[in-house]
């Protein structure tokens, strides 16, 4: 079973960047659809982008143009570079297959957005 383990999350003020990081072992990585999601209090858990194994990429329209999704195969790790944070990207950030498999979810990410 693929095990999924986020990292990179942090404070930041708003207007701030943050990288994370997606580490995958025990699959044929390259070959899957993989997504960040995110999960806010109170709200339900919502994917803001996608790679697919061509490293082509889509994005939630509230993040497009802010955030990057990428990712290096030989070492089974998807990112999200995240720039010019908003109070409202605050939330716990998941990675996972696109669509999500339920039992790859990992422990996430928090990431907050505050000054």
């Amino acid at each position: 079973q693929v095990q999924f383990v986020e990292s990179g999350g942090g404070l930041v003020q708003p207007g701030g960047s943050l990288r994370l990081s997606c580490a995958a072992s025990g699959s044929i990585f390259s070959i899957y659809l993989m997504g960040w999601y995110r999960q806010a209090p109170g709200k339900q858990r919502e994917v803001v982008a996608r790679i697919f194994s061509s490293s082509a990429t889509s994005y939630a329209d509230s993040v497009k143009g802010r955030f990057t999704i990428s990712r290096d195969n030989a070492k089974n790790t998807v990112y999200l570079q995240m720039n010019s944070l908003k109070p409202e990207d605050t939330a716990v950030y998941y990675c996972n297959y696109y669509p999500p498999r339920n039992d790859s979810w990992g422990q996430g990410t928090q990431v907050t957005v505050s000054s």
